[in-house]
C-alpha cells in the first residue's frame, strides 16, 4: 500500500549516532536512518549530522516514492490530529483541584 509524503516523514524512524574514525584519522559524527537505505550523513559535531541526515531522509523518501519502491514502516505514523480527550484522567485532574491537592492556576 502507498502512502503520500507526508505520512512517511510522519513514521517514527530510529535515528542512531555515533563518533567513526576516517582513513585520515579525524573523527567526524555519523547519523543515520538505519531503517532507510543509504540515509546517513557525517560532519564534525552530530548536530550538524543530524541537520544534514534529516535533509538526506526526506529527499531519500521523495526519491523511493518517485521510484514506486516500498518504503519501510517499521513502527505507525506519529499521530498528527489532536488526540480524544480521556474523560478518566480528566476526572482524576478535577478531583485533585476539588480536594485542594492541586490548585486550577
Amino acid at each position: 500500500m502507498s502512502h503520500d509524503l507526508e505520512y512517511y516523514l510522519a513514521v517514527p524512524y530510529m535515528l542512531a549516532v555515533e563518533s567513526v574514525e576516517k582513513p585520515d584519522g579525524d573523527w567526524v559524527r555519523r547519523a543515520e536512518y538505519p531503517e532507510l537505505p543509504d540515509c546517513y550523513a557525517e560532519a564534525y559535531a552530530a548536530v550538524d549530522a543530524i541537520e544534514k541526515v534529516e535533509e538526506r531522509r526526506i529527499q531519500c523518501l521523495k526519491d523511493m516514492l518517485e521510484r514506486g519502491e516500498d518504503i519501510p514502516v517499521p513502527r505507525p505514523p506519529l499521530i498528527t490530529g489532536e488526540p480524544e480527550l480521556d474523560r478518566d484522567r480528566l476526572g482524576f485532574a478535577r478531583w485533585l483541584v476539588d480536594e485542594k491537592k492541586l490548585s486550577e492556576t
